[in-house]
């Protein structure tokens, strides 16, 4: 049996236990990991919440996946973690549609009703929550957030730290000139992104456009 602990006990964290418990394998989640000091020594649904420290000293074996939804968040946990020694595990839900042209880093989630096309790359601490779809020659760099119900066309390339609101839409670029959202953008819940994104801007609205 190859234990999981998640690193965050919030709402997410919960659904990736969840999802852990839907893939019916050899993976059980020992322990949930938060920070918050109210929560340590409780437990929710059934799994107990420990410290960090807590969960070195009682399962330095036990793989962890994040369970935070904020990029720079993640990135820092998870840095934390490798630092530390531990090792990372990668969940992908049982009813995911993808070819095998699909390229996975560790320590990625993918949850229920994804759809995954072909020639996909996707780097390490990704997230693609609920029923999303992702298109032909699509890049998701390291640590990007994809929320429920987006919907990425074909060549659009992602930097690291990417975060996607819930039900935005990406259109399709071509493969000589693809659409790039840079590092650390972030576009708006029910958004329609027609053109590239610099690094760190924040868009939103139909057709998007940069927000103040």
């Amino acid at each position: 049996m190859k234990k999981i602990a998640i690193y965050g006990a919030s709402g997410f964290g919960r659904e990736v236990a969840w999802l852990i418990q839907s893939c019916k394998d050899e993976r059980k989640v020992v322990c949930f990991i938060d920070d918050d000091e109210k929560k340590q020594g409780t437990t929710i649904n059934q799994i107990p919440i420990f410290s960090f420290t807590q969960t070195l000293s009682g399962h330095p074996d036990a793989r962890i996946i994040a369970g935070v939804g904020i990029p720079k968040v993640r990135e820092k946990l998870m840095t934390n973690a490798m630092q530390a020694g531990f090792e990372f595990d990668t969940v992908i839900h049982p009813e995911t549609k993808m070819s095998e042209w699909v390229e996975i880093g560790k320590g990625t989630v993918i949850c229920a009703g994804n759809i995954l096309t072909t020639n996909i790359q996707i780097g390490e601490h990704v997230q693609i929550n609920l029923s999303c779809t992702i298109g032909h020659d699509v890049i998701l760099g390291d640590y990007t957030t994809v929320s429920p119900g987006v919907h990425i066309s074909g060549c659009v390339h992602c930097g690291k730290r990417v975060y996607i609101g819930t039900g935005a839409v990406i259109i399709n670029g071509t493969s000589h000139d693809p659409i790039i959202i840079g590092d650390d953008a972030i576009i708006g819940a029910g958004a329609c992104v027609t053109k590239s994104i610099q690094s760190g801007q924040v868009w939103g609205g139909v057709p998007a456009r940069p927000l103040k």
